[in-house]
């Protein structure tokens, strides 16, 4: 997992220099008003005025391999395409989300299944996600198809099942679907994506240390990137703008 120490810029730069204090969003759910500072000096780092940041190249299996352990860690926060869960959750510190991961239909080129076009055209065919995932949810839930759906120990079963022909597709979060049709599956082809309007939204979030006080100035920060438009604008540039793939109704 590669480390990057970089010069405390980036709480910084996501807001005014007024904001180096805000109002710790927790509290004000609660009606109580907490005063958080967001200062260098005041912040919990592992090198003082540095940012640790780490991440993995690639980012697999399907994020990483075995999550994340408690325990003391050697970042202030992991960026990868970790979803917030529950579990995961006793063991961590998430972040807000910053990004709500939308499901993809992955086909082999030339197969029934990558000649569907809509939600309805995958009713009739063998379906397949791993267990435990939000990819299974949105089968069961939205596509709701005539039969029901192969569930995969991990995500590597269902690509195996798909090459095999025991299935016509499999579903995973989009960023996923990239890697395994870019990288692993060349015959592979992403047919759609969607946004599922039922269940919990899948949402990426940072990683902390449990009980890092971190979390609190980053997710002030997270927040008004959302309301001035930044994420969006960087969803936009980075992958709605980008990727070309036809939305499934």
């Amino acid at each position: 997992m590669p480390l990057v120490a970089v010069p405390l810029l980036f709480l910084a730069a996501c807001a005014p220099e007024e904001a180096e204090t805000a109002t710790d969003p927790a509290a004000e759910e609660t009606g109580m008003e907490q005063v958080l500072s967001c200062a260098v000096q005041d912040l919990n780092l592992l090198t003082p005025g540095k940012l640790t940041i780490a991440t993995d190249s690639p980012a697999y299996e399907p994020w990483f391999v075995d999550d994340y352990k408690p325990g003391a860690k050697e970042f202030d926060f992991d960026i990868n395409q970790i979803s917030i869960t529950p579990e995961r959750a006793e063991a961590v510190d998430f972040s807000v989300g910053y990004y709500s991961a939308a499901q993809a239909v992955i086909a082999l080129k030339g197969t029934a299944g990558a000649e569907a076009a809509s939600l309805a055209d995958l009713k009739g065919l063998r379906l397949g996600a791993q267990t435990g995932t939000t990819s299974l949810t949105a089968i069961r839930d939205v596509i709701q198809p005539d039969a029901d759906p192969l569930v995969f120990p991990d995500t590597n079963a269902a690509k195996q099942a798909m090459q095999n022909d025991q299935v016509d597709a499999i579903l995973a979060d989009l960023p996923t679907a990239f890697y395994i049709t870019a990288v692993e599956i060349p015959k592979g082809t992403i047919v759609g994506q969607f946004q599922p309007d039922t269940g919990e939204q899948e949402e990426f979030g940072l990683l902390f240390e449990k009980g890092n006080p971190l979390v609190d100035c980053v997710d002030f920060y997270l927040d008004l990137m959302k309301n001035d438009g930044t994420l969006a604008a960087i969803e936009k540039e980075w992958l709605s703008d980008t990727v070309g793939v036809p939305e499934l109704q």
